[in-house]
């Protein structure tokens, strides 16, 4: 017997933060609406990036910046504030620092994130039940949507949205492997760390913030031998202090557009800065909040420009390590035990024991062997849909719904996030939400990005 279609007014995919936080703000929303959320995991609000139990792997950002709430920048100091006051987390005294400016871990923000969800839940109208499964494949009708889950049941709605966050490289099979996550351990796999030889050298491959939350999990897991870390670039994230607040340089002047303009002007800012005795990161946190406008307005060619020339810096600069986690490797660096090599990966090679990979030293043409006792893939985020071989991004594309968004970052949207089919006809039905908006916004994974998306998008899908 088939089980009978199960119907929503609104059928998000992905549970995680970007999910969470669209079915928090259409629970806010007047009216009576039922949502089901499609996630795998057990729990909501946690997805990728929130699922961390170590205490060590923590928000990139301090609490100031990590509000889930779009109408109250305090929210999560006010959160924590109360929890820490309840006896949790009591290790957050090591950081010294008022509340606002506490590097919480993942897990509790986690936390944090599923409280707010069970508060909107019980004063509003609507509903949002749990769906545990995997989207499969989604066809667009006219008046609605339908999706088929792994378990093959089917649910139709008025709209569906894409919330499915990040595909991690380390954890998503590719259409294309180089054999990479096969050998490789999971970044934030402590146990699994556990079974490293102490002693024995471990490969990283990656230098960005994987790689911290990476040589964090191997300082719990005990490992005490050399690390070696292999980029493009040989960049390290800077470590992110808190800088005292800066004019808002680009909401003065709009004439500042191109990549090249921008840089120059963020230089000279931060060099004014400087020799004021102020923190070059204070005029650079000013340049967030017209990332998104400054991307969508450039050309093809500038985009691109910038991808292959800034992005490197501007990731290492912008993209930066928490206090704790960031002592912790310049520790190991000055120690000799942790160095970073400027390299790309090439492959890997057949080897008895442990693991050996191919690299090329940036500059030369020599492929080299380098032997470790274990590998870690800290190479970031897949965004290029077409490399991700999970049933739903191939089905999307396979289906013609969807298309790459620029320079193949994610797939493309209008501003409203409603999706871009095949023939760049914007749909009805079908909207997107944080990562996978990528490629039209640039900066579309932050907290408050997605808070903002999930407020103006809830609106949208209400009217």
């Amino acid at each position: 017997m088939t089980e009978s279609i199960r119907n929503a007014d609104v059928l998000i995919i992905g549970g995680g933060l970007s999910g969470t936080m669209l079915a928090v703000q259409l629970l806010r929303l007047p009216g009576q609406r039922r949502i089901l959320v499609i996630e795998p995991r057990a729990e909501l609000g946690r997805g990728e990036a929130y699922s961390a139990v170590e205490l060590g792997h923590t928000l990139n950002g301090n609490a100031a910046r990590m509000s889930v709430d779009p109408d109250n920048a305090d929210d999560l100091t006010q959160w924590l504030t109360d929890y820490i006051g309840a006896g949790g987390w009591p290790e957050s005294d090591q950081q010294r620092v008022p509340i606002s400016e506490l590097f919480p871990p993942r897990g509790i923000f986690g936390l944090y994130a599923q409280q707010r969800l069970a508060e909107a839940r019980a004063q509003s109208a609507s509903s949002v039940e749990h769906v545990r499964g995997e989207v499969v494949d989604l066809q667009v009708e006219e008046a609605s949507t339908l999706l088929t889950l792994d378990n093959g049941q089917q649910l139709r709605g008025g709209f569906a949205v894409l919330a499915t966050g990040m595909f991690p490289a380390a954890r998503t099979p590719q259409t294309e492997s180089t054999g990479l996550n096969a050998a490789a351990v999971d970044p934030w796999d402590v146990k699994a760390m556990t079974g490293i030889d102490p002693q024995a050298p471990v490969l990283i491959i990656g230098s960005g913030l994987t790689m911290v939350d990476a040589v964090v999990s191997l300082e719990q897991a005990g490992h005490r031998g050399p690390v070696e870390v292999f980029s493009r670039h040989g960049l390290l994230p800077h470590v992110r202090r808190q800088p005292p607040s800066w004019v808002d340089f680009l909401g003065e002047d709009h004439r500042l557009r191109s990549p090249r303009q921008l840089l120059r002007e963020v230089r000279r800012q931060c060099a004014i800065a400087q020799t004021q005795g102020i923190d070059w990161q204070a005029p650079l946190d000013t340049v967030r909040a017209h990332i998104g406008r400054l991307w969508s307005q450039a050309s093809e060619r500038e985009k691109r420009q910038f991808v292959r020339h800034v992005r490197p810096w501007w990731e290492s600069h912008h993209h930066r390590s928490p206090p704790l986690s960031a002592q912790l490797v310049a520790r190991l660096h000055d120690e000799g035990r942790l160095r970073i090599r400027a390299a790309s990966f090439k492959g890997l090679e057949p080897s008895a024991e442990g693991v050996t990979i191919r690299l090329r030293h940036r500059g030369e043409q020599a492929i080299t062997l380098v032997s470790g006792a274990a590998l870690i893939n800290s190479s970031g985020i897949e965004y290029d849909w077409r490399r991700v071989a999970r049933p739903l991004p191939q089905q999307l594309l396979k289906r013609g719904l969807v298309r790459p968004g620029p320079l193949a970052l994610g797939i493309a949207a209008d501003a409203s996030g409603a999706v871009l089919d095949a023939e760049g006809t914007i749909s009805r039905r079908l909207f997107a939400m944080g990562p996978p908006l990528r490629g039209m916004w640039w900066e579309s994974t932050a907290v408050t990005d997605v808070a903002l998306q999930a407020k103006a998008l809830a609106a949208r899908l209400t009217l």
